[in-house]
C-alpha cells in the first residue's frame, strides 16, 4: 500500500498517486522539480498539497510559468502549504498559469 504523494515534473506536470516513493511517479527519462503529499478537501473544492518529497525535496514552483494539471481536477482550487497550514497556503492558480491535460 502506498501513500498519497505528488510530484511536479520539469515540464510542469502535476502528477499524483498512491506510492511508497516519489520517484515511482516519474516516467523513464523525466526530471522532477520536487513533490510532497496531497489530500482532497471536497467541502471547499480544494486539492491540498503540502510537505516535501524525501526523494526530490519541496516543489520549486519558482521554476514554472505554467502548471499542467490533469483534466479530472478541473474546478478544484490547488493550494500548496509547505507545513500543511492551509490558511498560509499559496493558491497556485493565482501564481501560475494553469493548463489542463
Amino acid at each position: 500500500m502506498g501513500y498519497p504523494k505528488f510530484i511536479v515534473t520539469l515540464k510542469g506536470e502535476l502528477r499524483l498517486g498512491m506510492v511508497n516513493r516519489h520517484y515511482e511517479l516519474l516516467q523513464p527519462g523525466e526530471k522532477c522539480l520536487g513533490g510532497g503529499y496531497y489530500e482532497f478537501d471536497y467541502l471547499s473544492g480544494r486539492l491540498l498539497l503540502s510537505g516535501a518529497s524525501t526523494d526530490f525535496g519541496k516543489p520549486r514552483w519558482e521554476y514554472l510559468d505554467v502548471l499542467r494539471i490533469p483534466e479530472c481536477y478541473r474546478g478544484l482550487s490547488v493550494v500548496y502549504a509547505p507545513w500543511g497550514d492551509w490558511r498560509e497556503g499559496t493558491v497556485l492558480s493565482e501564481r501560475l498559469a494553469v493548463e489542463y491535460i
